[in-house]
């Protein structure tokens, strides 16, 4: 397996149109019906092109809107790139955003259920998880009570925990810990160093230099929506905080 692509990604570019009037309300609808609204491009990610091997920890790092966040979603297959492609080789189980797939009106039992179905699995695998799903989150209290009363901290416990038991070959991971206590935090990256060891490629979005030092065996800095470092995690660090 060591050296085998999970994910190869070809010549890639993605552009937003951000309009130059938002017209929200009705009212601003009729009152500018006439005018044809112009637009500017944005170009998030310019014509990248990088691999990730099996069983990388891979992270990714760049100031805010450098296109991390939109890279992953067209890993995730959630938006589509003007230019260029993705090839996976292996199933995906995406946690990109807190609570995304959750139905606040439902209990944290009836969640996991919902969020394990959206993620690929059967009602009869979901149910042999279950107990494991719950004891890892470490919500054996509030499972049963709507996730409107959830923290936002209870939220990445439970979506963390649903992700994990998923059992894909690849996890995608934005800024999933930057919310909750230290010991679940750790905990999780102790979890996601065992999936890895055990084959499993981890994609890994973070603003924290310590975590993607010390976890991940490879990083990739994106500037402007270029990649302007690649490879070991020390180096591509060094050159995102060089001034």
């Amino acid at each position: 397996m060591k050296g085998e692509i999970a994910i190869e990604v070809i010549n890639l570019s993605k552009s937003f149109r951000l309009p130059h009037d938002n017209r929200y309300t009705l009212k601003q609808k009729l009152l500018y019906f006439a005018k044809q609204n112009s637009y500017e491009t944005f170009t998030v990610l310019n014509d990248i092109s990088f691999s990730i091997n099996k069983g990388d920890f891979f992270g990714i790092i760049g100031r805010n809107g450098t296109g991390k966040s939109t890279l992953l979603k067209i890993l995730a297959g959630i938006y589509s790139p003007d230019k260029g492609k993705v090839i996976t080789n292996g199933e995906i189980s995406p946690f990109l955003e807190l609570g995304v797939g959750f139905s606040p009106d439902l209990s944290g039992r009836d969640n996991i259920f919902l969020n394990g179905i959206i993620l690929g699995l059967t009602k009869k695998e979901i149910k042999r998880k279950f107990d494991e799903i719950v004891a890892f989150s470490e919500l054996e209290k509030f499972i049963d009570q709507k996730l409107r009363n959830y923290s936002s901290g209870m939220f990445v416990r439970l979506a963390f925990s649903i992700a994990i038991f998923a059992n894909k070959e690849i996890l995608l991971m934005d800024e999933v810990l930057a919310v909750g206590d230290i010991y679940f935090k750790e905990k999780c990256l102790n979890e996601l160093n065992k999936l890895k060891q055990a084959g499993r490629t981890i994609i890994f979005i973070s603003h924290d230099m310590k975590t993607i030092q010390e976890h991940c065996t490879k990083a990739m800095l994106l500037r402007k929506g270029k990649i302007a470092a690649f490879g070991d995690p020390i180096t591509v660090i060094g050159t995102y905080t060089a001034k």
